[in-house]
């Protein structure tokens, strides 16, 4: 991504400040545009540069949008031509982030139908690293371009090719699994922090109010159990909930103990 700072340019617009205020917490700049006018862009917006002017460029040519420095994709509008394409709209001259220009009609870049000169549909990632994933090659069976992938974990699977290129897939799913596991703070089996919240969670079948405890219509008592590293132990059955309420939390001394023993743990 693009360093922001005091000076940077893009489009018709300059950065010409940075204001207090956050926007989705990124950072919001103030800019200056060519045509004299300044407004207030976040960080992304500026690193995406979806906004290339104030908006002064928003004007009709004879009865459609003028697109002048407008992006899609990786395309950036630069003029108008006389022509006009099958669907009746203006075709425009268009650079390409790659580097080359092309001509595409205004519709297509409006309804996202096209986002690139072309180099995206015939683009080579194999070997090419995006996070965990390595491209091994193209998966034939998608119709829109996927890329068979190796994970650092091992596994192999097909991303869109759309997801390599933005950031947004970065891994089999193995990192989100990791970060899940870390989350539960798990020892010897047990989730910590599962434990640290039993008392505030109740099963949406919960009839008595209190984990571990529930009706057995067949017996016409109240069951108590418990369950720890993976094992449900069974505390007894009971005439009065009261009495398997006091069970449970007796048996609840195992977390309380578990807890302060490994109190701090990731």
């Amino acid at each position: 991504m693009k360093h922001i700072e005091v000076g940077y340019q893009f489009g018709k617009l300059k950065v010409i400040g940075k204001t207090n205020k956050k926007k989705n917490n990124y950072s919001v700049w103030l800019c200056k545009c060519e045509c004299g006018n300044t407004i207030e862009l976040d960080t992304r917006t500026i690193q995406r540069q979806t906004k290339l002017d104030c908006g002064c460029s928003s004007k009709v040519i004879g009865n459609q949008k003028d697109l002048t420095n407008k992006r899609f994709g990786k395309l950036v509008c630069i003029e108008p031509t006389s022509q006009h394409g099958k669907n009746g709209g203006i075709i425009w001259k268009c650079h390409c982030d790659c580097g080359n220009d092309c001509l595409v009609e205004s519709v297509l870049l409006t309804h996202g139908s096209k986002k690139s000169c072309g180099c995206l549909t015939h683009m080579n990632l194999i070997g090419q690293q995006f996070g965990q994933l390595t491209v091994l090659k193209k998966d034939a069976s998608q119709k829109v371009s996927h890329w068979i992938c190796q994970c650092s974990c091992g596994n192999q699977k097909s991303i869109p090719q759309a997801n390599l290129l933005s950031g947004k897939t970065k891994s089999c799913g193995c990192l989100q699994k990791s970060q899940a596991k870390k989350n539960l703070k798990l020892v010897d089996g047990t989730s910590i922090t599962k434990l640290e919240h039993t008392s505030n969670r109740l099963s949406s079948n919960n009839k008595s109010g209190y984990n571990g405890v529930y009706w057995h219509s067949k017996n016409n008592k109240w069951i108590a159990q418990i369950t720890f590293k993976g094992k449900t132990k069974y505390l007894g059955s009971f005439d009065s909930l009261d009495a398997a309420v006091q069970a449970r939390k007796q048996a609840e001394q195992l977390y309380r103990d578990f807890l302060n023993t490994h109190k701090g743990e990731q």
